[in-house]
């Protein structure tokens, strides 16, 4: 905490001295009167005890002078964008409507106090902050106050937005000539991922999976839907599957992921959607297949060339997503509800019940990581590391045998 000392002087005034600890040395900074005192004061502990940004000692807030190159950030950030490589067209569409619609909300507050556009040189670590308190809070119509202009973002969403902005003034960093000697993003404190709750994983129990599945009456399309909760894999990677990616002779029949379904960038000609790699580079994998599903896979390509789809509608055509949860999974879910179902599952959480499953089975989750085909393993903890349970027993048991008999003295515990 910062503390104010009035020191009187000879003609009858005083001046007022803001002292406070910064890393263990004393500051100080001297005012004219007390309510410039008071207000710096407030601006010390706002910062957590360091100077304010902008403040330069003995003369208060100084303007730094305009860096050459210097440019609006959503310009920078515009331009950062064009000249990534390694990215699909759709990835980099998705990078420039978030630069549009988010990052153009940073603004840069002078010393003032007043807001001015923020460039690539000017925005302070303060601005990421309240920028970040702008996408938590939403924004509500001013015409309709119930209704939002911009809804509040979720926090795994300030995550990925805020990564964009770190790796945008990073650029600006390694630049030559350089923009910038700090990233402003550097220590922002964001929300907790593990807070939001709206887009909770839905968990199906064997039962309550076929409470949906029976109410699935085309059965092409409820062939795929055992294939999803079976397999794990994502929607896009099952129904790109061709007939040349089986592998059903052996004793441990697989099935090949190579490719997926990827979502084109808006106005590409040929179609919404495209083929290409799965999302991450340990999607390309092997995934084992039961009996079951080795015979499923033997009846869907009877009949078909290699390049087939293996999983076709009735028209013959590759499923599409929006076709199949509007038109079979939709319907299923909703009459199983009505028949008493207490959950209402998406098509993703077939993957996620998968998993599960698996967990159940006391599968260990570095495998489990494999068949999914995350990157990570921390994706695969972080995801469903609290499902993890079949070592309690363990635990607790070592916890009585180390708390339940009292230490005697002289006497230690060796490892061994």
């Amino acid at each position: 905490m910062a503390s104010i000392v009035e020191r009187p002087k000879k003609d009858g005034t005083s001046t007022y001295q803001v002292k406070w600890r910064l890393d263990g040395e004393w500051q100080s900074e001297k005012f004219g009167d007390a309510d410039s005192a008071t207000a710096f004061k407030g601006l010390v502990e706002a910062h957590d005890g360091k100077w304010p940004y902008g403040w330069v000692r003995g003369e208060g807030f100084v303007e730094h002078p305009k860096v050459p190159g210097d440019m609006p950030l959503v310009e920078y950030a515009e331009r950062y964008v064009r000249r990534l490589t390694g990215i699909d067209p759709r990835t980099r569409e998705d990078y420039e409507r978030e630069i549009r619609l988010h990052l153009s909300l940073v603004q840069h507050a002078d010393p003032s106090g007043h807001t001015v556009p923020a460039t690539i040189c000017n925005t302070s670590p303060d601005d990421i902050t309240d920028w970040v308190r702008i996408e938590e809070d939403g924004e509500r119509d001013p015409d309709d106050p119930t209704q939002w202009a911009r809804r509040p973002a979720d926090p795994k969403s300030i995550a990925n937005r805020h990564g964009l902005l770190f790796c945008v003034f990073q650029a600006a960093i390694e630049a030559t000539p350089q923009l910038r000697t700090m990233n402003p993003c550097k220590g922002t404190r964001l929300p907790r991922v593990d807070d939001h709750t709206d887009e909770e994983m839905t968990f199906l129990e064997r039962d309550e999976y076929q409470r949906v599945r029976q109410e699935i009456t085309d059965p092409d399309a409820r062939a795929l839907a055992d294939w999803l909760v079976g397999t794990g894999m994502r929607w896009g990677e099952a129904t790109a599957l061709k007939v040349k990616d089986l592998r059903l002779a052996g004793d441990t029949p697989t099935v090949s992921v190579q490719r997926a379904w990827k979502k084109a960038r808006k106005g590409t000609a040929g179609g919404a959607f495209y083929l290409g790699p799965p999302k991450t580079r340990r999607g390309r994998r092997l995934v084992a297949l039961t009996a079951a599903q080795a015979d499923l896979a033997r009846d869907l390509s009877i009949g078909q060339g290699p390049d087939d789809y293996l999983f076709r509608t009735a028209t013959g055509k590759h499923w599409r997503h929006a076709n199949f949860y509007n038109r079979k999974w939709q319907p299923a879910v909703k009459q199983a509800v009505r028949g008493g179902l207490l959950k209402r599952p998406r098509i993703h959480d077939l993957r996620h019940t998968h998993a599960a499953w698996l967990i159940a089975a006391r599968i260990p989750l570095p495998a489990i990581q494999a068949r999914l085909g995350h990157e990570s393993i921390s994706t695969t903890v972080d995801r469903y590391g609290h499902l993890v349970r079949e070592l309690d027993g363990e635990i607790t048991a070592a916890v009585e045998l180390a708390m339940g008999v009292p230490a005697q003295p002289g006497l230690r515990v060796v490892a061994g």
